[in-house]
């Protein structure tokens, strides 16, 4: 059952500038079935799966970041896993009238888990993560470790004593880039691999079009994450993401957006890590500048008492910083 979350949605940029107003249109499922064989790339050369209108709603049938070949705790994924095909995308789903200029936007009515308990999976992968040496150093490996744990929405059963809040969003969200095809385990202007826990039910994210009918790509669903995904792995779960996607005309920025009931955010990711902070921050700066009024130097003053930062992932090719600030904030 979708959460009713979108009250706020007539408000939003989405149902102001929206091609589909904000309307919920035409239903669609895209199921495994349907899908047939995933993508691992982000790029404008695979058929599309599914074409929509602007408005249209999705219920995207999304498999786990491990393909789901790790069903047991005494798996060992190095054993399992085919590296780089890792981290499978549904879609791509073409937006009728999309083309370079205008931004996508997709509001996130649910995620809900799919398929047969335990259906949350998080591991141990030797050599990957953020406090690890990435084969660089003399020190062994860590061991390899696998979790399987129920998750329902009422939360994750880490242990006896521990349940994680049920907390799903999208990690992996994007369209394609205009010319080359970037992996689905990375981040970048297209979006991708952000694992940013914003990218929520009740959030709309505004990602611009880069080539003919956006072409949408989605997967890589989780249960919960803290800030960062430490280990380099979240709450991994099969879902069925439901997707309201509308078009805005004439409306593009160098990276993705993101807005709820209560913020506005921009999305940047690079190495260092400071980099993708810096790459949010001016954005956002930008956006208040361009949008709301204010004089650049003075949006910047105000982030620095104001802002807020958002770490998504600090363990994949590019890590990924969300910068915000509340719209109660936005008049100056």
């Amino acid at each position: 059952m979708t959460q009713d979350l979108g009250a706020w949605l007539g408000t939003s940029i989405m149902a102001r500038r929206g091609v589909g107003g904000g309307r919920a249109g035409a239903r669609h499922a895209l199921t495994v079935a349907a899908q047939g064989g995933f993508h691992y790339v982000y790029g404008p050369y695979a058929k599309p799966t599914l074409t929509i209108a602007p408005g249209d709603v999705v219920a995207v049938e999304t498999e786990d970041a491990f393909g789901g070949v790790i069903t047991r705790e005494s798996d060992r994924p190095t054993q399992l896993l085919n590296f780089p095909y890792l981290n499978p995308q549904s879609g791509p789903i073409v937006v009728e009238g999309a083309e370079k200029g205008d931004c996508l936007a997709v509001y996130i009515h649910d995620v809900e888990t799919r398929g047969a308990q335990p259906a949350g999976t998080t591991c141990i992968m030797p050599e990957f993560g953020g406090l690890v040496g990435n084969g660089n150093l003399l020190n062994p490996p860590l061991p390899e470790r696998v979790r399987k744990m129920h998750v329902d929405r009422d939360g994750v059963r880490w242990s006896d004593t521990i349940t994680l809040p049920y907390e799903p969003f999208i990690g992996t969200i994007g369209v394609s880039p205009e010319i080359e095809a970037i992996s689905s385990l990375q981040p970048d202007y297209h979006g991708g691999n952000m694992d940013l826990p914003d990218v929520a039910p009740g959030a709309v994210i505004y990602l611009p079009v880069h080539t003919p009918g956006g072409y949408l790509y989605v997967g890589d669903c989780h249960a919960t994450q803290g800030d960062g995904e430490l280990s380099g792995v979240a709450i991994e779960q099969r879902a069925t993401a439901t997707l309201q996607i509308d078009l805005i005309k004439g409306w593009s920025f160098p990276w993705p957006r993101l807005e709820t009931r209560d913020f506005i955010m921009t999305i940047g990711s690079a190495r260092p890590l400071e980099d993708a902070a810096r790459i949010a921050y001016r954005e956002l700066v930008r956006w208040m500048s361009h949008e709301y009024g204010f004089d650049e130097i003075d949006a910047y003053m105000l982030l620095s008492q104001a802002g807020r930062m958002r770490l998504g992932n600090m363990v994949d090719p590019k890590f990924t910083m969300g910068a915000s600030i509340l719209k109660r904030y936005l008049t100056p």
